[in-house]
């Protein structure tokens, strides 16, 4: 019996049900869509090409700690005849800047001479332009049938290495095909970061154990390059302290086996770490006599307030600075434009 009412309880409520939704579809709404516009044969005529972005600051914003030492100079509005203040602030700023005791002796003479008839800032400009009017073409090219060779010295620490990769990476990038020498073989992390430049960059590479004579790597390397029909070869080398007789004697050796058939060395460049300042021209007078330098690559620029240094090298040295490191990026070595470099320090 129970059963029987639970049953007869369920039809009714599903009869319920049925008639609820009925009523309910009485009066709902009908909503009509109407229809749709034709979409056009053609949506775009023509793509508006991207946009390039510059994420890269000025040479200004990266020199910023260089910038800072001349903000004293720069605020000097005076024109004319400078009163001995003036001038002891001028030789304050060029000295902590480290352009050096000579550049600074002969500017302060001429400011005494003539004073600064168009500005202070101007007069200086005008002088450490003066400093910087050296030749700074880079050679790519050997003679007939020679392979030309890049070769880099300068102690452990400065950069070189990473110099190197950098170096091959632009080169590359202009379509050259590069050849990397790792010749450090003392260093036993030296042919692993070239490998790295390597890989990233697309270059070649001639690589020996720890140890191996730095000699026979630069002349299996040429034997590549040539056989490969490469335009460049870059040689790295040993970095141990530079006032040791026996390294000395080695890259002597080295550079008379890269320049010998059939290599032929177009550039030497010594590389050195700006922040260490004064410290850069010992360090470079000791690799001059045995590696016959010609040109000087200046790395970590934008991270020493002693941008100075670049007149002081130019100016005591007589070598070029040809290249500067400016961030830590492949594309932050640039060659190094003397106009441009002035006026970053110096402009308003």
């Amino acid at each position: 019996m129970i059963v029987l009412w639970i049953v007869l309880a369920v039809v009714v409520l599903a009869a319920v049900v049925v008639l609820l939704r009925r009523r309910s579809s009485r009066h709902r709404r009908v909503v009509v869509v109407p229809e749709r516009a034709a979409m056009p044969d053609v949506l775009v005529t023509a793509v508006a090409p991207r946009p390039e972005i510059d994420d890269s600051p000025g040479l200004d914003r990266r020199l910023a700690s260089s910038r800072s030492i001349f903000d004293r100079v720069r605020s000097i509005t005076s024109v004319g005849a400078l009163s001995s203040d003036q001038l002891d602030v001028v030789e304050e700023v060029l000295l902590r800047s480290d352009v050096g005791v000579t550049t600074t002796n002969a500017l302060l003479e001429q400011l005494r001479a003539s004073g600064a008839p168009d500005g202070v800032a101007s007069a200086i400009r005008a002088a450490l332009l003066g400093s910087l009017g050296a030749d700074r073409s880079v050679r790519t090219h050997a003679d007939e049938g020679r392979v030309p060779v890049w070769l880099f010295v300068g102690v452990n620490g400065v950069g070189k290495t990473t110099t190197i990769g950098k170096l091959a990476w632009s080169e590359t990038q202009n379509g050259k095909s590069v050849v990397l020498a790792a010749g450090d073989t003392f260093r036993a992390a030296a042919s692993d970061q070239l490998q790295l430049w390597a890989d990233r960059s697309g270059a070649d590479i001639v690589r020996a154990g720890e140890g191996a004579d730095p000699g026979s790597v630069i002349h299996d390397a040429l034997g590549r390059a040539q056989a490969k029909g490469a335009d460049l070869v870059l040689a790295d080398t040993a970095g141990r302290r530079a006032n040791s007789t026996n390294l000395l004697d080695e890259l002597a050796k080295i550079r008379r086996v890269a320049d010998r058939a059939p290599g032929q060395v177009v550039e030497t460049f010594m590389v050195l770490d700006a922040t260490t300042g004064q410290n850069a021209l010992s360090q470079a007078q000791e690799f001059l006599a045995a590696a016959d330098v010609t040109g000087i690559v200046l790395t970590k620029l934008d991270g020493t307030a002693r941008g100075g240094i670049v007149v002081a090298i130019e100016r005591e040295l007589g070598i070029p600075v040809k290249f500067v490191g400016v961030g830590e990026r492949a594309k932050d070595l640039v060659v190094f434009e003397p106009v441009a470099f002035v006026d970053s320090l110096l402009s308003a």
